[in-house]
């Protein structure tokens, strides 16, 4: 088995300082193989957001893999944003804008999903696209397949499709080809779970997608949360755990199980506040 812990939109900057060390407590304490971050670490791409949000994944216990978001670009800096967009995220954060995390279990890839030119969304270009297919394509049989990016494949109801990462069917359609599992994204501050095979209906291949919410004060209408995975072929569990004010943890909001069948990722069950 293989826990994933699935954080997004910290927003240094933009972040009630209150949940930091729970925050922590409550990664390490979960004991992942793997923390997954897909993207916006700041508010605005400066200097001091980006060192604190170094210095919160130094206390990070786990591997790492980490994307970054449209609001790790600078947006009122235009010199910078045109000339060194991701400059501060490689200086702080990471130089790889393409990860893999890989073991005998699962293999972690990510794309970078954040562009000067389009501000608050987000595009993937062909050359990532064929990189990761290759990648996954050569990945050994039997590993889940992960995808994480900032902007996500897969919407709540109540988003239009312009929130979609761009050229999303195209990478789509490339990395069902390869048997990609499970896909993970934020950019959206509400946590969602849903199965490609409703969006983008390619024969064969139904994944599984995970929205994770905001450590960000900028909610919409969902405490400030994170996510848990489980991976356990053909099984996958997904909690989702809240900020409470009044005991000043995160606890488990939802519980939902999905295991893979031949018609790929199929729900099990379904636990207690788990609407989106």
């Amino acid at each position: 088995m293989r826990t994933i812990v699935h954080l997004s939109d910290l927003h240094f900057g933009r972040l009630d300082q209150r949940l930091v060390g729970p925050l922590l407590d409550a990664v390490n304490g979960a004991s992942p193989d793997l923390v997954a971050v897909s993207g916006d670490f700041t508010q605005r791409a400066r200097q001091r957001q980006f060192v604190e949000a170094r210095t919160f994944l130094q206390a990070v216990s786990s591997p790492l893999l980490v994307v970054p978001g449209n609001h790790d670009v600078p947006l009122f800096d235009v010199a910078r944003r045109f000339l060194s967009p991701l400059g501060r995220y490689r200086r702080y954060i990471a130089t790889d804008l393409e990860p893999v995390f890989r073991d005998d279990e699962i293999i972690a890839i990510g794309l970078n999903s954040a562009r000067s030119l389009t501000f608050g969304r987000g595009r993937l270009n062909l050359a990532q696209i064929r990189r990761a297919t290759a990648r996954l394509g050569g990945a050994a049989a039997g590993l889940i397949k992960i995808v994480v990016t900032h902007h996500p494949f897969d919407l709540p109801d109540d988003f239009d499709s312009t929130h979609l990462v761009g050229r999303a069917k195209v990478a789509m359609t490339e990395l069902a080809s390869v048997g990609a599992d499970l896909f993970l994204a934020g950019h959206l501050h509400v946590s969602h779970i849903g199965r490609t095979a409703e969006r983008y209906q390619i024969s064969g291949h139904n994944a599984l997608v995970v929205q994770a919410g905001t450590m960000s004060t900028r909610q919409r209408g969902e405490a400030n949360s994170f996510n848990v995975l489980r991976l356990n072929r053909p099984n996958i569990s997904v909690e989702r755990r809240t900020w409470d004010d009044g005991s000043r943890t995160f606890g488990r909001a939802s519980f939902r199980t999905f295991i893979h069948t031949e018609h790929g990722w199929e729900e099990q069950g379904l636990g207690a506040g788990s609407s989106g």
